[in-house]
């Protein structure tokens, strides 16, 4: 790059080191609002980010790789479906559970999905739908991070209308033999615990287990991605799969059991977010104070300044709006309308602020030296699966109007 790109500090400077000691954006001081508990996760989340995540993250992202030793450090940590008791689960508050995704996912949106899918989805679909049998059977390997599971709904042609999901499922004496495939799904290549959604002879959707190796059953890793790196995302296919009756969970009949597994793991990702929001925002601040052009830092120029408040009210905002939703989740108030909304701003302004703040940092910005482009990256498959901005935009809109704009 040319000589109006390089860099000049007024002294060096230990990134990494600044970013640890930097206390997190909370400029409406919902720390007061939190309970003990709730901080004493989010701190414990914190710790093992900043001791155990941070090195790997540049590499692993490089290499494409998630690292996989992390998956049962995370189980004996708490972090999958926290706000469970059963099991072996944290039994923390659902705000607990918000600042837990918002600390993993301040470090890479890759961490966040694991814990969202391993947690919010395959654990809580077999808690939810599952028998006490297949409760004992599964969940303990699970919420534990010794096993892996996945949650496989998305079909290659049908991804914002679940409802026309074409993988079926047929009865064979003590069996059901499962076809068709599935696409974009979270560690289904290893997983040995996948949770399945298909359809049945009556034509209602419902969910089965799939255990590892079963025969029939392929996957493929989906390769090129510039966008969560750290993520093992596949396709797979499943061929005369032989299933047996008892692995079909009993209680999920229809596609709300599906639906009502991903308003948790929409809450995961609205808090979530955030985390890589307040990244993006201190890694600019922090930089703005420290970059000078004509004479005097850039953090003391119009312009910077106005991006950099913009970062910190819509974070509080954000923040405002996650709090108040799982505290309505707390009461059993949380309405799915409401989970929509959070999921879709939280994750427009994290996107917006990773604009912002590769603005700020100028060319350096496009480099991993610093967290914002992978966050920036990231956060566009954050904006796609669990529903796009423009299905969430429906599902709010169909909820103040009651008129559904769905396929019109």
């Amino acid at each position: 790059m040319g000589a109006g790109h390089c860099l000049r500090f007024r002294r060096p400077l230990d990134w990494r080191a600044l970013l640890h000691d930097m206390t997190s954006l909370d400029y409406y001081a919902i720390e007061q609002l939190l309970t003990d508990q709730e901080r004493a996760a989010r701190d414990r989340a914190r710790r093992f980010v900043q001791e155990e995540v941070l090195s790997e993250i540049v590499p692993c992202h490089r290499a494409g790789k998630f690292p996989e030793h992390l998956t049962p450090r995370m189980g004996a940590l708490g972090f999958y479906a926290p706000y469970l008791e059963e099991h072996g689960c944290a039994g923390v508050s659902y705000t607990a559970y918000g600042l837990i995704m918002q600390e993993l996912e301040r470090a890479d949106s890759g961490l966040r999905s694991l814990a969202s899918v391993q947690g919010a989805l395959a654990i809580q679909a077999i808690h939810s739908f599952g028998s006490p049998e297949q409760h004992s059977r599964w969940l303990p390997g699970l919420v534990s991070g010794e096993r892996v599971g996945c949650f496989a709904l998305t079909e290659h042609g049908h991804g914002s209308d679940p409802g026309g999901m074409e993988t079926h499922a047929r009865r064979e004496g003590k069996h059901y033999i499962l076809n068709g495939s599935k696409c974009w799904i979270g560690n289904a290549s290893i997983a040995d615990v996948k949770v399945v959604w298909a359809r049945g002879d009556d034509g209602r959707v419902g969910g089965f287990v799939v255990e590892r190796d079963v025969p029939g059953f392929r996957a493929q890793d989906i390769e090129g991605k510039f966008s969560l790196r750290m993520s093992r995302t596949s396709e797979c296919w499943f061929e005369n799969c032989r299933i047996p009756a008892e692995n079909r969970l009993p209680k999920a009949s229809g596609l709300g059991a599906a639906l009502s597994c991903l308003s948790h793991a929409r809450t995961g990702i609205a808090w979530g977010v955030i985390g890589a929001a307040i990244d993006c925002f201190e890694t600019a601040l922090a930089y703005a104070k420290s970059r000078e052009q004509f004479g005097r830092p850039i953090a003391g120029f119009q312009l910077a300044q106005q991006k950099l408040v913009w970062m910190a009210q819509e974070i509080t905002k954000a923040q405002l709006l996650a709090l108040r939703l799982t505290r309505l989740m707390e009461i059993g108030a949380a309405r799915p309308a409401q989970i929509s909304l959070a999921k879709r701003n939280n994750v427009w302004i994290a996107l917006q602020c990773a604009r912002k703040a590769r603005d700020i940092l100028g060319a350096a910005g496009i480099t991993d030296r610093y967290s914002v482009i992978r966050h920036l990256m990231n956060l566009e498959s954050v904006s796609t699966y669990e529903g796009t901005h423009d299905i969430h935009t429906l599902i709010v809109g169909r909820d103040i109007t009651g008129l559904d704009a769905f396929g019109g």
